[in-house]
């Protein structure tokens, strides 16, 4: 009641009041008071607020009817900032003729009669001060402090001292300031913590040099980059404890620091649905697909369409629907200098816990002809020194070449049996089922798995077959594992130890299928046309050219088919000693330390062996016996290996010298022609990596600079020719592409953490292509190539080629000019050296 009380007080006479105004109101008061017992003696009916000290306040309610008429809507003509409204006396006495008793003004009729005034003051209460939404002054002085609030007696005061105070000003004279004493408030103590003082002795350095050495020349020595390690100096940095200032306290001013704030979330829910597999497809049965081929719906469907599919099928005709117009402009935008999208796709991954583990994989090669088959082999993780000395590794792992096939990742699907670790092997061109590989112990193999080819065929359906049994016969896991157990397949030939490589077999070829060699180098046409000869190359210094023996001979005379058949019976348990003429497999050409030819001894270099006669063979004379080789040491050797008789000795000598190259500083892993250009060759060996083309003796058309980590594998691209790929130490591989940049690989791939061991690239359709990268850790990784790496650019060739024509030029050239500048230099010292000795002459 007391809040009401002062809320109501305030209301009326505002924030500031004056004895005046409260006088008045006392008297305003009084008069109300009398008139409330005058009507309370006739209506008994008390409708002020009297009870709380405000007799001249009638709360009322005015409707929406009685807002219009008195032009007094609610936030429309009053608002609760302006909440006054004066309406006319003549006005509601009308309404109160006009509406009577629904008049709103109706319960204070007689104040209204008997208000003195001719304007009545109605006041807007937003609030409900007095718990109607308006209501009613009934004082002629109340409205006026309501509507001119008085100037309270603190304003008069106010206003009176600041004439007082003007008047003193201008009555007292100026006086001038009287200097006081400094008294000290301790401010000096912190301007002194806070200044920079010296605390350390500055050191004086004087820097004097004898005079004699003013002017003295200065001499500058050269060095040659190749006759330093790695072909790089590096200035290591060093601490300098001189400068070397540590930190004792440090004072930082904080402005604001980071708020914390806790939050948290949940897990969106998702709503059960319910989803079903079809794992077998819905089919009609014989009698509905009879009844459906002959329905009238079928055959006026065929009548209706056969028009529009005969338009549609020549316009495929006319033009390819399937050719992607953007990836064409893509290849103009990739050869102007664009970057297209590169990248390695991880396709399959292979590995076997039995026999690789803890080894390396040696060498990767494709099957020519079944999609999917891959062979690998693997050898022991030796150091320089084990490998040095291989007599001293004992074989604690049998040695196999694996057999993988895409349609089963687990399981191998054939093994190859091996005596030793084997380095490298290669198909046979001209027949797939024939396979030779080179030893660690420097002994040529053959195998021949002629008996498996259709187990690799259908090793596909194999797969099936077995995820079929699997899913619907679970009791027969144990059978199908123990069958996937791979055949081994024996080696059906194996060279000489005394005549074979001294050291690993590092490199195997084929020689091509339309010529042979003889004993003395000379190439031979090759009637059979089939693959007969192979070439090996080891770290011994020697390259051996080899006559394969006739695993699989063709139609054979009577009188062999004789000696067939009284061969004696062989039971399967004991050893076919035919099949393993190591004691009679010798080398038929053997290049030693690559500048001189030997032939082994004059004895037949085979028996037991059937191979077909060197003579009334013609002798071909445009084919090219000239070969690469690369050594331990990085050097690049070019060499003949067909020979001459000399006229004095008698003996076979080398008809030409051979080059060397010295460009890579480590042991060279890759020397590779290119599949487009047969004169280009890759090596790659050491930090770095070269480009060679045959017949140019000046060095490397391409030569890159020195790389942070060591370069283990490269091989070319089969469709692009300006494409090759170079596997590193670290697990990566770089991706150079000639036609954008010659100074770094335009994309790096990620393979593993390991080191590349091997690279082989796959064609398996036009739309198709396919990367083998083999690592340290005995995993095999096959990669699905990007289209922009696979597929050519128009006129890719041809510009590879004038690239390759315009560095042979570059080359020439600069060793043009270098011969002029020697010639120059030679000249200038002879006329020095003329000059001189006419000088001393004098």
């Amino acid at each position: 009641m007391s809040e009401n009380l002062v809320s109501g007080k305030t209301s009326l006479k505002g924030p500031k009041t004056s004895a005046k105004k409260q006088k008045g109101e006392n008297k305003a008061k009084e008069s109300s008071k009398g008139k409330r017992t005058q009507l309370g003696k006739k209506d008994k009916i008390d409708l002020s607020m009297a009870s709380i000290g405000h007799p001249e306040i009638f709360p009322l309610v005015f409707t929406t009817k009685t807002q219009e008429i008195f032009n007094c809507r609610v936030d429309e003509d009053v608002t609760e900032e302006n909440c006054f409204k004066l309406i006319k006396k003549e006005d509601i006495i009308q309404d109160l003729k006009t509406r009577a008793t629904i008049s709103d003004f109706h319960p204070i009729k007689k104040v209204v009669l008997e208000y003195p005034g001719e304007e009545l003051l109605v006041v807007f209460d937003a609030k409900f001060q007095y718990g109607q939404n308006f209501y009613f002054v009934a004082s002629e002085e109340a409205k006026e402090n309501l509507l001119k609030p008085p100037e309270t007696a603190e304003e008069k005061e106010e206003e009176k001292e600041e004439e007082n105070r003007e008047e003193t000003l201008e009555v007292h004279p100026y006086k001038p300031p009287v200097h006081k004493p400094w008294v000290s408030l301790g401010s000096e103590k912190e301007v002194e913590e806070e200044s920079v003082k010296d605390t350390i002795t500055k050191i004086k350095y004087m820097i004097s040099r004898v005079r004699r050495k003013f002017g003295a020349p200065i001499t500058f020595t050269d060095k040659n980059a190749s006759h330093v390690k790695d072909s790089y100096v590096e200035c290591t940095s060093y601490q300098d404890k001189t400068y070397s200032i540590k930190m004792l306290e440090k004072n930082v001013g904080i402005q604001m620091v980071p708020k914390l704030r806790e939050a948290s979330t949940q897990t969106k829910w998702t709503y059960p649905k319910n989803a079903a597999t079809q794992y077998f497809p819905r089919q009609l049965s014989s009698e509905e697909k009879e009844e459906s081929l002959s329905s009238e719906k079928l055959k006026e469907f065929l009548t209706s369409v056969h028009l529009r599919m005969e338009i549609a099928l020549q316009q495929n005709e006319i033009m390819n629907a399937f050719f992607d117009d953007w990836k064409a402009l893509a290849e103009d935008e990739s050869s102007s200098g664009g970057k297209p999208d590169v990248y390695l796709k991880a396709y399959q991954s292979f590995t076997d816990l039995r026999h690789l583990k803890d080894r390396t994989i040696s060498w990767v090669c494709w099957h020519p002809t079944i999609y999917g088959i891959i062979a690998v082999s693997a050898g022991e993780r030796l150091s320089y020194e084990e490998q040095v000395n291989l007599s001293d590794k004992s074989l604690l792992q049998q040695s196999v070449i694996l057999f993988w096939s895409f349609f089963d990742p687990i399981h191998p699907q054939l093994m190859l049996e091996c005596p030793e670790d084997i380095y490298c092997f290669q198909f046979s061109p001209s027949d797939p089922n024939i396979i030779a590989g080179g030893c660690i112990n420097g002994q040529v193999i053959l195998w021949d798995i002629s008996q498996h080819e259709e187990k690799l065929q259908n090793a596909k359906t194999v797969a099936d077959g077995i995820e079929i049994t699997a899913v619907n016969m679970p009791s027969l896991m144990q059978v199908q594992q123990s069958s996937t157990e791979p055949p081994l397949v024996r080696y059906c030939a194996v060279s000489s130890i005394q005549y074979s490589h001294e050291k690993p077999v590092t490199d195997i070829h084929w020689l091509p299928d339309y010529f042979e060699d003889n004993r003395m180098g000379a190439t031979f046409e090759n009637r059979a046309e089939t693959c007969v000869q192979l070439v090996t190359c080891s770290p011994d210094g020697s390259v051996l050219f080899w006559d394969i023996p006739a695993t699989k001979l063709p139609e054979q005379p009577s009188s062999e088919k004789v000696k067939e058949e009284e061969t004696f019976y062989v039971p399967p348990d004991v050893p076919d000693t035919s099949k393993h003429p190591d004691v009679c497999w010798k080398p038929l050409i053997k290049v030693q330390s690559l500048n001189a030819l030997e032939v082994p001894a004059k004895e037949s270099p085979y028996t037991e062996m059937s191979i077909p006669s060197s003579k009334n063979l013609k002798v071909l004379e445009n084919i090219s016996t000239d070969f690469f080789v690369g050594t331990e040491d990085g050097e690049i050797v070019y060499s003949d290996w067909e020979m001459e008789i000399h006229s004095d000795s008698a003996k076979p000598v080398s008809q030409k010298h051979a080059q060397k190259y010295i460009i890579h500083t480590e042991t060279i892993n890759t020397l590779q022609r290119s599949p487009f250009f047969k004169d280009i060759i890759l090596s790659v060996g050491g930090r770095n990596f070269a480009i060679w083309r045959e017949g140019v003796t000046n060095g490397p058309i391409l030569q890159s600079s020195c790389s942070a980590g060591r370069y283990t594998a490269g091989q070319w691209s089969l469709t692009r020719p300006g494409v090759f790929f170079i596997g590193r130490d670290d697990g990566n591989i770089d991706i150079w592409d000639i036609l954008k940049k010659t100074h770094e690989p335009s994309h790096l791939q990620n393979i593993s953490k390991s080191t590349i061991t091997f690279i082989s690239p796959w064609t398996a359709s036009p739309n198709q292509h396919f990367l083998a990268v083999s690592d340290d850790l005995g995993v095999l990784h096959v990669w699905e190539i990007c289209q922009p790496l696979s597929h050519p650019s128009s006129n890719e060739d041809a510009n590879v080629l004038d690239y390759f024509e315009r560095e042979v030029k570059y080359l020439k050239y600069c060793e043009q000019e270098f011969q002029e500048y020697q010639e120059l230099q030679a000249k200038t010292e002879l006329k020095w050296s003329w000059r001189h000795r006419g000088r001393k002459q004098v």
